[in-house]
């Protein structure tokens, strides 16, 4: 196993419109699908289908939405033992609405809201077989800090989505954190400064990069994405792709970037920090990353989005 994933997972109901509706407003919508998502179980599929040996650990309702969302990862040979049931919480759901390249969301945590101490126990079993860890805001807060001091204290690479941002991270929390991916509303959350492009995504990058970060990759959708490390600063122009769904953009990115890494001899893992032995491997991950959330837009749905390590290489051979 090379990546392990604590995180969340959700049934996604998903209708789909011709714009946004407005406050008070009812629209009518032209389809409604249900879907396995939930940011941590779309981040290891995306991971899982990018070629890596994939863990997840996290918590679903004792209900069919839970079965449903176990049989998915099981499908994509990600390894479910460490996925617990609830006693007293239904599995987690999101109402999303989706509208041309852009989208709405609201999480409802469930089962997701219990990840605790016995989740954090099954995390520390892995850690001695894992590389990476990936990690989201969709359990609770204290679990996630406390993951991420367990992972980094025995040499893993420790990647955070902060999504849904909670305001200002603290500065042990930083410093656990190998590589930071939020995007532009979540920069902002995080830093206070207000990120309209490249420049203002390079300040706030600089600004978490300087609280202890070590890598820090700001994604601006059609922008692109910018990159705050110790080796410097670096820009990536966005895939020019024909989007029909934005809505797992970002967990396709980082379990792409998780897989990338793992796959790179040029990074070091397992064996504390700084990770990157150059710029090149760094470059060569977020580039492989970028051409993941390229082409999961292009799909409809969450995790059945995610392309496969061969789609991704056809891709990028011709970009």
């Amino acid at each position: 196993m090379e990546i392990l994933v604590l995180g969340s997972l959700n049934m996604d109901l998903v209708a789909r419109v011709e714009r946004l509706p407005q406050p008070g407003e009812t629209l009518t919508g032209s389809s409604f699908v249900t879907v396995p998502g939930g940011k941590g179980a779309n981040q290891a599929v995306a991971a899982a289908r990018s070629g890596a040996n994939v863990a997840m650990v996290g918590r679903v309702g004792d209900d069919g939405f839970g079965e449903s969302l176990r049989s998915q990862l099981q499908a994509e040979n990600i390894d479910t033992r460490s996925l617990n049931i609830s006693s007293s919480q239904p599995s987690g759901t999101a109402l999303i609405t989706v509208a041309p390249n852009n989208n709405q969301i609201v999480v409802v945590s469930g089962a997701n809201g219990e990840v605790g101490d016995v989740e954090l126990d099954q995390l520390v079993t892995h850690l001695d077989r894992a590389k990476v860890l990936l990690l989201q805001f969709e359990i609770p807060l204290e679990t996630v800090q406390k993951a991420a001091a367990l992972a980094h204290e025995a040499g893993l690479l420790v990647i955070v989505d902060p999504a849904p941002a909670q305001g200002k991270l603290t500065k042990d929390f930083c410093e656990h954190i190998s590589v930071l991916t939020p995007n532009q509303t979540e920069a902002e959350l995080l830093t206070g400064i207000e990120v309209l492009d490249m420049k203002s995504a390079t300040l706030a990058a600089t600004n978490l990069h300087q609280q202890g970060v070590e890598t820090v990759i700001i994604k601006l959708g059609k922008l692109g994405c910018v990159c705050v490390c110790t080796a410097g600063t670096f820009e990536f122009p966005a895939f020019v792709v024909d989007a029909v769904d934005t809505v797992a953009a970002g967990d396709a990115f980082n379990g792409g970037l998780a897989a990338a890494i793992c796959s790179s001899k040029k990074t070091n893992l397992g064996v504390g920090v700084p990770f990157f032995q150059d710029c090149d491997s760094l470059k060569s991950a977020i580039r492989y990353a970028n051409a993941v959330a390229a082409l999961a837009v292009t799909r409809s749905g969450a995790q059945g989005a995610m392309p496969t390590t061969a789609e991704v290489n056809a891709f990028l051979s011709v970009n």
